[in-house]
């Protein structure tokens, strides 16, 4: 009786029998690993932009993954991962009744102050 063994490593997908990777999404094993949501704040920016997602067991594997996918040029100062079931929004649809009262207070934008002449840049 024989055996063949190959053990793979985080970040490893295998060989298909063609010999390319195979990174197919279908996979069998019931335990798969969330998806992680990536921002990157960039050398200039002073705000982390979302720059994509990817599969990840956990956080740091989730920031060593992104940081060796989407900062390849050092783009990045700072990187944070979110797990995707974490994050919630609201829903497009209902825009309209969500952002509808902002329009009633017109102090949320100060429209109306005169500013002196020696504020500069405000």
């Amino acid at each position: 009786m024989s055996f063949q063994l190959h053990k793979l490593y985080y970040g490893d997908y295998g060989e298909s029998k063609n010999g390319a990777a195979d990174i197919s999404t279908q996979q069998t094993n019931k335990a798969e690993w969330p998806l992680w949501e990536v921002f990157i704040r960039s050398k200039q920016g002073l705000d982390h932009k979302h720059v994509g997602s990817l599969h990840a067991a956990d956080a740091a594997m989730a920031i060593e993954n992104a940081r060796d996918v989407y900062t390849r040029r050092m783009e990045g100062v700072s990187i944070w991962v979110v797990e995707s079931k974490h994050i919630h929004a609201s829903n497009p649809d209902e825009a309209e009744a969500l952002y509808d009262p902002a329009n009633d207070k017109a102090y949320r934008h100060p429209t109306f102050y005169d500013l002196p002449d020696e504020v500069k840049y405000m």
